[in-house]
């Protein structure tokens, strides 16, 4: 798939009507430049789905810190988030095997593509007119491979994907000075336990 330029994509998207987006979030502070950004132009449900992320603790300290995001921003207030299961067993059953593959390697690849897929199911099952994801927002992320892992999964199920790239317009910068403002848990690892061992900023 030839390359583009994913953040005029979505902006043309966008402008042409406001359509009904699930959005898959990974935590607060990458949710919050995305919420701010997009919520005017789209009717949002955030999905909260990141087997990804263990242990439990951790995984229940970010959905209720999303949840307060949501409740405390004037952007976001009124956006309804839908809880996936907590299913680290999926995550782990090839994450394991893949263990020593550096980031955005085949572990990371899996990982995203599975969050994607059960959030394309359930725009499918709600009628959405486009799925998406935020994180497209990190530095630490790949927004070309996450795009065209979008369009591909799109493919399988009756609704479209969203393309994006939120860290263009310092969409990255903004998230930081969201999460200060209203102190907001910026994770240093991605989620996963052979993430933590990096120890970088994620949000």
């Amino acid at each position: 798939m030839q390359k583009l330029n994913y953040d005029s994509e979505m902006q043309k998207i966008l402008a042409m009507t406001k359509p009904s987006v699930l959005l898959h979030a990974c935590c607060a502070p990458c949710s919050s430049a995305v919420l701010e950004r997009i919520s005017s132009q789209a009717d949002l449900t955030i999905y909260f789905y990141n087997p990804n992320i263990i242990p439990e603790s951790e995984y229940n300290y970010r959905l209720q810190e999303l949840k307060r995001l949501v409740q405390e921003m004037p952007s976001a207030q009124g956006i309804e988030i839908l809880e996936g299961n907590y299913e680290p067993e999926k995550f782990l059953a090839f994450a394991e095997a893949l263990a020593n593959e550096p980031e955005r390697g085949k572990r990371c690849q899996k990982c995203i593509a599975l969050r994607l897929e059960e959030t394309a199911k359930l725009a499918d099952n709600l009628g959405a007119d486009y799925f998406a994801t935020t994180l497209t927002l990190s530095p630490h992320k790949d927004a070309f491979f996450i795009n065209t892992a979008g369009f591909a999964i799109a493919e399988n199920f009756h609704v479209n994907w969203l393309p994006s790239d939120f860290k263009k317009k310092e969409g990255y910068k903004r998230s930081i000075l969201l999460s200060h403002e209203y102190c907001l848990y910026r994770q240093d690892f991605c989620g996963c336990p052979f993430s933590k061992k990096l120890k970088h900023p994620e949000s």
